[in-house]
């Protein structure tokens, strides 16, 4: 049987179930080439853009301690985190959706087309051939467009998910790396440009003045001791 011959034997809830089929396949395959393409993209280029995101906020960490460092780092990162997982899951439910109902849109058509071969049947009061062949055929028909949409969206789907596995995976490692460098406690100033380093030595300077000036005091008046009692 072919296609014209089915098509003129179907009824309308048939030729609708078929381009719902249609639809959903046309929709299945560019969601899946689309969100395959994008994920491959998306998973060379998570780990770097990761890190620039994070460069750019430390300009805002500086002065900052270690404490206000690694909230803000982990902050940032959990943001952005978010938005790649979010890009990359874009697309997945119209795949796992087509996958998870084009069969039963299949078996629908195949449950109508033998309801067809059944009802010929009682309108004729015969079970030849001729009558069972159309209805059958139309259920046969309509059992595979199910199976035949429902596949490729099936693949495109665990495929697209291993990609964003992979994805998560080098996001979340650039992410430990991140924070644990963010841990990192900051570059010590010189002690000659420290002002706490100034203020101590002057504070050792003039402790020390203040010593000299005492121990000159007391060689003074320990010579004038000396010769009051000489006289």
């Amino acid at each position: 049987m072919d296609f014209m011959q089915y098509w003129q034997i179907s009824d309308m809830v048939t030729k609708t179930l078929f381009f719902l089929l249609l639809a959903l396949s046309i929709l299945s395959w560019v969601t899946g080439i689309v969100r395959v393409l994008q994920s491959r993209k998306l998973a060379t280029s998570v780990a770097d853009d990761l890190s620039q995101q994070l460069q750019a906020k430390q300009a805002d960490l500086v002065g900052s301690d270690a404490a206000a460092r690694r909230l803000v780092t982990e902050q940032t990162l959990l943001k952005h985190i978010g938005r790649y997982r979010f890009a990359s899951e874009r697309g997945l439910p119209i795949l796992g959706t087509t996958a998870a109902i084009a069969p039963f849109i299949g078996l629908f058509g195949t449950v109508w087309g033998i309801f067809h071969a059944l009802h010929n049947i009682g309108m004729s009061g015969q079970a030849g051939l001729g009558q069972v062949a159309g209805p059958v055929g139309e259920a046969l028909i309509m059992t595979g467009l199910g199976i035949a949409v429902a596949i490729p969206a099936v693949v495109f789907y665990n495929l697209a998910v291993r990609i964003n596995r992979r994805v998560m995976y080098q996001a979340n490692d650039r992410a430990h790396d991140l924070l644990s460098r963010s841990a990192e406690p900051a570059e010590t100033v010189p002690s000659s440009t420290s002002p706490k380093a100034g203020a101590t030595s002057v504070q050792a300077a003039k402790s020390n003045r203040s010593n000299t000036i005492d121990a000159a005091v007391d060689a003074q008046q320990t010579r004038h001791y000396s010769s009051s009692v000489a006289e």
